[in-house]
């Protein structure tokens, strides 16, 4: 039976993320979205990158575009350093990309620049790695910049009164709009949850796996959970983004 599968941040845990896969049992007739942020974290950055493209030339994947991801192209690319992005990981892409030939980069830069901003399927299912902020739909927004940095759709749903129901009057437009969203970014670890949170109809699946948490996978039609390790014990000579 094909499942979609969808994977929160992963932050440079590649053991976790092949440990992940294993444990899930994925099969070529899966297909597979990926939130976003598959850098800045732990030491594997730049090998999760290699390692996920040698995975989609045998796999259905498609891969979102997370800040992590976006903030490290522009490195890659342009040389380009932000203050906020080495605070909080960039240093360790940089110390990954340390040993990758420059024909290596090239390949990557390539993998960074054809993610996508969001995605929405058959079933009207929105993936966005962390929200939309137009009232029409992420197809309306001015920038891309809310796709990967916004919060205000997950503190949103978090607020929505369970009793409201869509198409009454206080029920928030942005959530009527799709069946359901799939959503990282903000780590559920912050409101003491350690599997994918759902509130409305909004699913985060962002486990903390840049910090103490594990790496989840959600099955969105039966909604099974299958998660790695504590992404910290498998790498147990590093800090992460502690």
């Amino acid at each position: 039976m094909k499942r979609t599968l969808v994977i929160g941040d992963i932050h440079g845990g590649l053991k976790a993320l092949v440990q992940l896969l294993e444990r899930a049992k994925i099969t070529p007739d899966d297909k597979i979205i990926f939130l976003g942020d598959y850098v800045d974290g732990w030491s594997d950055s730049a090998n999760v990158v290699s390692y996920l493209i040698e995975f989609s030339k045998q796999n259905t994947c498609i891969f979102l575009r997370g800040n992590h991801d976006d903030l490290t192209h522009r490195w890659l690319k342009t040389g380009e350093l932000n203050d906020k992005w080495l605070q909080h990981g960039g240093q360790s892409s940089i110390d990954a990309y340390r040993r990758f030939t420059n024909k290596e980069k090239q390949e990557h830069i390539r993998f960074f620049e054809e993610m996508v901003n969001y995605y929405i399927d058959a079933e009207n299912r929105l993936f966005v790695h962390a929200g939309f902020t137009n009232q029409k739909g992420p197809e309306e927004e001015y920038t891309p910049t809310p796709f990967y940095w916004d919060r205000t759709l997950w503190e949103m749903a978090m607020a929505v009164n369970p009793a409201l129901k869509p198409g009454e009057t206080h029920y928030p437009k942005r959530l009527e709009l799709f069946r359901e969203i799939y959503i990282g970014h903000t780590p559920v670890t912050r409101i003491g949850e350690d599997k994918p949170a759902n509130f409305a109809n909004v699913f985060n699946i962002d486990t903390g796996a840049a910090f103490m948490g594990k790496l989840s996978l959600l099955d969105v039609n039966s909604k099974k959970v299958v998660q790695s390790d504590p992404v910290h014990s498998l790498y147990p000579d590093e800090s992460g983004r502690n």
